[in-house]
């Protein structure tokens, strides 16, 4: 089946921000060449704790700024009081952003379970109804094809989806998968259980293999075997790549022909896998941005 251009899905980004100022080039780079893909919004992630503060907000003002893209930002659960968090919310308003993802967080690292702030948000649907009690943002929550890794079934995590949307978010953005046949499993059961709010598949474009399983093991992410096998017949890094964009573009299509209406890509501020995962989808690109204005991240 053809994929003609009007059936393309809208696309999202996902960036982190910069940890020095090479990274900070990396981001730009990211930004400008991504950009004229015409996202529906890109997204820039957020430590723990506040743990990047001050990196996502520069990041995000440069990418408003100079690429006047519609940018979310994340903002978590862990290691901050609820008026801290919504002085962080209030923030990014401040800079132009009316889409937030909220998330409850990963624990910070060295421990092993979520504590929460004495004073703060318990869970990802609570940061939901505070969030819409201070501002009027789009709010994307996360969701798991494959179930959370702390939650007792996937019924229990489906249901914690629902307080998520029923609190205020308006879409959910899930974890990367591999196997399609999961997220439409996952999509299947969240309509039964009331579900109506999109669900935007989460894409990962694989840049390192062995990369790419350290941080599905993390994610307690499924990676079959058949990417084993794929990726070790990939005798150069030219082949592994060519095999990267193929693997991704056709997880797509594929999601595409089941009516999938949205595509976020992890980025991993890498752009070029996502660039040509999404020309080899049939996207054009608009005239490249052009660099200038704005504030440098740091």
């Amino acid at each position: 089946m053809n994929i003609t251009p009007k059936a393309l899905p809208s696309l999202s980004f996902e960036f982190f921000p910069p940890h020095s100022p090479k990274a900070s080039l990396r981001l730009w780079r990211s930004v400008e060449r991504l950009a004229p893909l015409a996202p529906q919004f890109v997204s820039v992630t957020y430590g723990a704790g506040g743990t990047t503060r001050d990196r996502t907000n520069a990041a995000i003002q440069t990418i408003v700024d100079r690429a006047r893209l519609n940018v979310a930002g994340h903002l978590t659960c862990v290691g901050a009081s609820r008026a801290e968090t919504l002085e962080v919310a209030r923030g990014f308003a401040k800079l132009g952003v009316r889409r937030i993802v909220a998330l409850r967080g990963d624990p910070p690292k060295g421990e092993t379970e979520f504590v929460p702030h004495p004073d703060g948000f318990a869970s990802a649907a609570e940061l939901v109804a505070g969030l819409r009690d201070v501002g009027d943002f789009e709010i994307s929550v996360a969701a798991y094809p494959e179930k959370h890794p702390e939650a007792a079934d996937l019924g229990a995590d489906i249901d914690n989806l629902k307080r998520k949307l029923d609190a205020g978010a308006s879409s959910a953005i899930t974890q990367f998968f591999f196997e399609n046949e999961d997220f439409l499993r996952f999509r299947d059961a969240c309509a039964k259980a009331g579900i109506t709010a999109p669900l935007y598949p989460g894409i990962l474009p694989v840049e390192n293999f062995a990369k790419m399983l350290n941080f599905a093991g993390r994610c307690q992410a499924n990676v079959p075997d058949w990417m084993h096998k794929a990726f070790a017949r990939a005798e150069t890094d030219e082949q592994a790549y060519l095999l990267s964009v193929s693997l991704a573009a056709d997880q797509c299509t594929k999601l595409m022909t089941e009516g999938v209406e949205h595509l976020h890509f992890y980025t991993l501020n890498n752009p070029d896998l996502t660039y040509d995962i999404c020309r080899a989808l049939g996207y054009e690109a608009a005239a490249p941005l052009a660099m200038g204005g704005g504030k440098q991240t740091a």
